[in-house]
């Protein structure tokens, strides 16, 4: 019999293509469900079910005990203020942390996922920022995923941990790119600040799958943080240049947003938010990160730590991505 291991936010874009991957190579899969999460997860008999609140501790308590590993995805990337991110991203981690500590301190390993955005953009688009450089988030979100990884730190001493920051991930289910492509079929693309200048790194999504899955096992992870991500920067032409054999559109019409614009346009759209109780689209902070030239990372430390390499190129990611899209009826 496989390892035991623990998956929250299983039936998000990210989760359901871990827990795949695990089934497949014969782990044993448990996933931690919120109260209000769909009654079906999509994965029938083969997974166990827990269900319960992040402020339940005894449910997290039972849902993390016999486990041999655990990996935590749950959380959220939108919200509509500050408070809202620490509840949804650092809150759950307290309690996971506690519920360990009590109720399974023999545990293999629990593995963090987080984000670039808890590291800040780069200084240059070329080597990008890596595992070592001082943390300088430019958003709420980034701030609430930093705190999450501090406490995890900090927890490590007793607890084994490791912490995985991918960039943008896309691929089959990511609903984020798909307003990308959607605007490209339709032979526009609106961007925000210096598109010409501006570089990101991205990743396929069953590559992250993998590279979650190597740093959650490999034994020279142990708290460490690694960028999980594609070995080569993006730009917007290349983004372009991989995404036109695929959704056919001869001309593209090209639309950059001047920073002030971007900046009033998050600002009036987070009051409208806050009016109706949703989080905007687009906030202030939103549009800081996407003003921002540069959010590149390193692949190196992943490479040589633990022999990842995301292998998917952006071609073949982006065929696929489309592929699964118009299978589903969503392009």
């Amino acid at each position: 019999m496989g390892e035991r291991i623990l998956v929250t936010g299983a039936t998000g874009f990210i989760g359901k293509r871990l827990v795949e991957y695990l089934l497949v190579r014969g782990f044993r899969v448990r996933i931690f469900l919120r109260p209000e999460s769909a009654r079906e997860s999509g994965f029938g008999g083969r997974v166990e079910e827990f269900r319960g609140s992040y402020t339940d501790s005894e449910a997290i308590g039972r849902a993390v005990r016999d486990m041999d590993r655990v990996v935590h995805l749950a959380g959220v990337t939108k919200a509509a203020d500050e408070k809202e991110f620490w509840e949804g991203n650092v809150v759950p981690v307290i309690r996971l942390l506690a519920a360990l500590g009590e109720y399974n301190p023999g545990m293999k390993r629990l593995l963090l996922v987080s984000s670039l955005a808890a590291c800040g953009p780069s200084c240059e688009g070329v080597t990008g920022i890596r595992e070592e450089d001082a943390a300088h988030p430019v958003s709420a979100y980034g701030r609430s995923k930093l705190e999450a990884e501090i406490l995890c730190m900090e927890a490590s001493r007793d607890i084994p941990v490791t912490i995985v920051r991918p960039p943008a991930v896309y691929g089959p289910g990511d609903r984020d790119i798909l307003q990308v492509f959607q605007m490209m079929q339709r032979g526009v693309l609106l961007t925000a600040g210096n598109a010409r200048r501006q570089r990101f790194s991205m990743v396929y999504v069953d590559d992250l799958v993998q590279g979650i899955v190597a740093a959650a096992s490999a034994d020279a992870s142990c708290g460490k943080r690694y960028f999980i991500t594609s070995p080569e920067a993006c730009s917007w032409d290349s983004l372009i240049l991989a995404a036109k054999p695929v959704l056919g559109f001869r001309r593209l019409f090209r639309v950059a947003l001047p920073g002030p614009l971007v900046y009033i346009l998050g600002s009036v759209l987070e009051i409208a938010g806050t009016l109706a109780g949703k989080a905007a689209l687009i906030n202030r902070d939103k549009a800081n990160e996407l003003l921002q030239d540069f959010w590149v990372c390193s692949p190196e430390k992943a490479a040589e730590e633990l022999g990842f390499t995301a292998r998917t190129s952006l071609a073949e990611g982006i065929e696929k991505t489309i592929a699964w899209y118009r299978q589903k009826g969503w392009m």
